[in-house]
């Protein structure tokens, strides 16, 4: 049976015309509000076209996000700070060695299509683990990206990356978090993403045994966003947006 998601994947995301979008990389860890409040600001210069589009990679100190549709039980062990977001999805980790990338462009003016949007950011962390031979996939009942384990069991899965999106005026913020090297029983103290099953946990490039670096991934990121939504733009140095 055919993922859903997966029928939607397309070239459907062309860069609009007027320029590619901006690459920015930070250099230390970003506080989350203020991570927030810059994506905020961006986006709202977007919508106005006072601004172009932007690729956002950062890492966040040790903290715990709770979207539109998490549960306060999911949290079994306030041990780091809890934000409530409004990005969709429920409750995940985000830490030091996690490649966080918020993804700010204008789908009004790509693809109007929320579905078709998610499905092709999952499309994008699948092509960058592929570069280094992991196989990412999808699920039909579980957003993200997961990865077979048969050395745990069957039917084991591991997830390695998540998936949250907000859209205004139809600017998107928020994005992906893909598991470089971060602190993975830093996980334990929620239910992430609301997936209890005991077959289902959380794994990294490195506990799949791959010495992946923050550098190596990002060039993989940004080779297959080219390849999913267009060309993007000159690497920027961190600063004001």
């Amino acid at each position: 049976m055919v993922n859903d998601r997966q029928s939607l994947v397309s070239t459907a995301f062309p860069t609009p015309a007027g320029g590619g979008v901006e690459w920015r990389i930070a250099a230390k860890a970003v506080p989350y509000p203020e991570a927030v409040a810059a994506m905020e600001a961006r986006a709202a210069d977007i919508a106005d076209r006072k601004a172009p589009e932007l690729v956002w990679l950062l890492e966040h100190p040790p903290l715990y996000t709770s979207g539109t549709s998490g549960r306060p039980d999911d949290l079994l062990d306030p041990r780091f700070p809890m934000f409530t977001t409004g990005r969709g999805g429920q409750l995940t980790y985000h830490g030091p060695g996690q490649r966080v990338a918020y993804v700010m462009l204008d789908l009004k003016r790509r693809r109007p299509d929320v579905r078709a949007y998610v499905a092709n950011l999952e499309q994008w962390i699948i092509r960058s683990l592929d570069a280094f031979n992991v196989r990412g996939e999808r699920r039909e009942d579980r957003v993200g990206v997961w990865v077979r384990r048969p050395d745990k069991g069957i039917g084991h899965e591991d997830k390695i990356a998540a998936i949250g999106v907000r859209l205004r005026r139809w600017v998107s913020f928020h994005g992906i978090a893909v598991n470089v090297e971060p602190e993975l029983a830093h996980f334990s103290a929620i239910v992430p993403c609301g997936v209890a099953d005991p077959r289902y946990g959380v794994t990294s490039l490195v506990d799949l045994g791959l010495p992946v670096t923050m550098e190596d991934f990002d060039v993989a990121l940004r080779a297959a966003f080219v390849e999913v939504f267009g060309s993007t733009g000159q690497r920027l140095p961190e600063g004001t947006f």
